[in-house]
């Protein structure tokens, strides 16, 4: 099975409302690369974001998606 960089974007974007995902692939079609910024990380551990865009990616990491480097940065609401 194989996962589009828009559809992985989506997932994100979906579990983490307000956020700006920037998605990139490398090495082949099932690795990606993100930025994600977004408000739900504020006053967390870069641990903690981490932990909640994996959640949003359940069940593709280690399937459709072999592999993902990942940044995540908190986003100050306006």
């Amino acid at each position: 099975m194989m996962i589009r960089a828009e559809q992985v974007k989506s997932r994100i974007e979906d579990a983490l409302p307000g956020a700006r995902v920037r998605i990139g692939t490398f090495s082949g079609d099932d690795h990606f690369e993100a930025i994600v910024e977004a408000p739900q990380f504020s006053g967390k551990t870069r641990i903690e974001q981490h932990r909640m865009v994996y959640a949003a990616l359940d069940g593709l990491i280690g399937g459709a998606m072999h592999a993902l480097a990942l940044k995540t940065v908190p986003l100050e609401s306006d």
